[in-house]
């Protein structure tokens, strides 16, 4: 139905976004892929969101992207068809490809992965799990990932090494600490409420209670000693991170 949009490739523009890697995110549900924009954003990269094949399609003849996060299942054309139409025509055959799959969708990840995909993610999935993936795909193929090092005070995040330290001491954080920590770090100043930080780093999907973000929080700023008092909180709205002033 929509084959005719492959043609003509080499009107395609490529263009040269001096190290934000261009994302699109291809995914009918309208808040997930909001949130999937805005995580990706804010790790430094550009990200636009497609609610199905047509609009991806036409995406594509605009720009063509670093990686392209697809969902399985979407309205019309689905994303297994937008994968074989990707890998076979040589303009797009090397842009890599994230699958995004429901639970219990064995067969549809396995024809996925023979057809090519990089890597596939099931759902639900945390933003920060998506970021982390999608910049080892960007680094396994080639393709130009930001490098990550951020630093706030005497506090230094290592994407590379996945390391933490204080003052140059390693610390050691959980999975979802690190995952909040990066987030405050590259959003310095940023108030994030409760259930932001539940969507973007325990999954859009998550169920659980905000007391957890506030668990959370609390073993981080104690792990990190006096330099966790730039995590602070915003009465009534959630938490930020206060840069120190220099």
């Amino acid at each position: 139905m929509l084959f005719h949009t492959m043609k003509n490739y080499d009107t395609i523009k490529i263009t040269d976004r001096g190290g934000s890697a261009m994302i699109y995110c291809v995914e009918d549900d309208g808040s997930i892929r909001d949130l999937m924009v805005y995580a990706l954003q804010a790790a430094g990269f550009s990200a636009v969101g497609c609610a199905d094949g047509e609009e991806f399609w036409h995406a594509m003849r605009q720009e063509t992207p670093e990686l392209v996060m697809l969902d399985i299942m979407l309205p019309g054309e689905d994303g297994i068809s937008i994968l074989k139409k990707l890998r076979a025509v040589p303009a797009t055959a090397d842009i890599p490809v994230i699958m995004a799959t429901a639970k219990g969708t064995e067969y549809d990840r396995v024809i996925g992965l023979d057809l090519g995909a990089d890597d596939y993610l099931t759902k639900p999935f945390g933003m920060m799990e998506m970021v982390s993936r999608i910049r080892a795909v960007l680094r396994r193929t080639g393709h130009r990932a930001e490098p990550t090092v951020l630093r706030q005070g005497g506090i230094l995040l290592d994407e590379a090494r996945h390391a933490v330290e204080v003052d140059g001491s390693p610390v050691t954080l959980t999975l979802k600490e690190y995952d909040l920590l990066r987030l405050f770090m590259e959003n310095p100043g940023l108030v994030f409420t409760r259930d932001r930080l539940l969507s973007a780093v325990w999954g859009a999907d998550y169920y659980g209670e905000t007391r957890t973000v506030d668990v959370h929080i609390g073993t981080l700023r104690t792990k990190l000693g006096p330099a966790g008092d730039i995590l602070q909180t915003v009465r009534g709205v959630g938490y930020k991170l206060e840069a120190p002033h220099e």
